[in-house]
């Protein structure tokens, strides 16, 4: 399972300030930890980017690479910016994963920059037209995206497809097409196509205390789903690793013999699965 660390995002304020500041210590700190945590790849998430995009991404991927031997996910929705970036990339770490083509024509160029570059690329398989409905949408979408990146010259080995986790406070039914979508995907091509998730996204707007909860619980269902890598925090990752064989034993109906936690595992398996409308207090019902 191939963790992509999600830490350097423009989103979090300390991160935020050190790009504006273009002040290393914290990057630097942030993207070794993650290394040192398990992640196979640094995300470098500066957002837009519409103004001065190029020189921040540029300065991201050196500044990580100047201390982390590792390979970064461009993630931006400015091509510029991507193209930038990769132009500094150091591939004697491996090769730059891209984030992300879609079914958007205005994402189509991100296929002809990982043609160039020989970068890998997710393909976020939704259209200009909104949402995917469910799983069987968003593997429609995937073929589409399949079909035009063996037009651009990319390989389908270098395409990840991302099913796209939505928050389960607002949008529960996707939390389970999403692990059907992991499975149908593997389904469209021979070998199966590689996968990813923004993990993080199902506890989105959730009590800060039920968030590793519900993403460590959602990364071993997608995982036996087949799913081939994760923008997750590294150290979270491991310790679901740890708690794999438990909730897989619920999910088999087994008994654990720690009551709470398996309270606590069936609880969070019923919500990902719809069979319990969610609501903040869904441990404590």
């Amino acid at each position: 399972m191939l963790i992509i660390g999600e830490k350097l995002s423009i989103i979090a304020k300390r991160v935020r300030e050190a790009m504006m500041k273009k002040d290393k210590a914290p990057i630097q700190e942030i993207a070794t930890r993650q290394w040192k945590e398990g992640s196979g790849i640094i995300d470098a998430n500066i957002g837009p980017a519409e103004d001065g995009g190029e020189d921040l991404m540029q300065w991201m991927v050196t500044t990580i690479q100047e201390v982390v031997p590792l390979p970064i996910c461009l993630d931006t929705t400015n091509a510029n910016a991507i193209e930038a970036g990769l132009k500094v990339h150091n591939n004697q770490w491996g090769r730059a994963l891209i984030n992300s083509t879609s079914n958007d024509p205005e994402r189509f160029p991100i296929l002809e920059l990982g043609a160039k570059y020989n970068a890998q690329v997710i393909g976020l398989t939704v259209g200009k037209g909104g949402l995917p409905a469910d799983a069987e949408e968003r593997a429609g979408i995937a073929a589409e995206i399949m079909a035009r990146a063996m037009e651009y010259g990319v390989p389908l080995e270098d395409i990840y497809l991302d099913p796209l986790v939505l928050q389960i406070a607002t949008s529960q039914d996707h939390a389970r097409h999403v692990i059907k979508a992991i499975k149908m995907f593997q389904e469209i091509n021979d070998p199966p196509m590689k996968t990813v998730v923004g993990l993080s996204n199902i506890s989105n707007g959730c009590p800060k205390t039920l968030r590793p909860i519900l993403n460590k619980h959602y990364f071993v269902m997608l995982m036996d789903a087949g799913l081939t890598a994760a923008i997750a925090d590294a150290h979270e990752m491991a310790e679901a690793v740890q708690e794999k064989k438990m909730i897989e034993d619920v999910l088999a109906g087994k008994k654990i013999d720690d009551a709470k936690k398996m309270a606590e595992i069936t609880k969070t398996i019923d919500v990902i699965m719809g069979r319990t409308l969610y609501a903040h207090s869904y441990l404590e019902m």
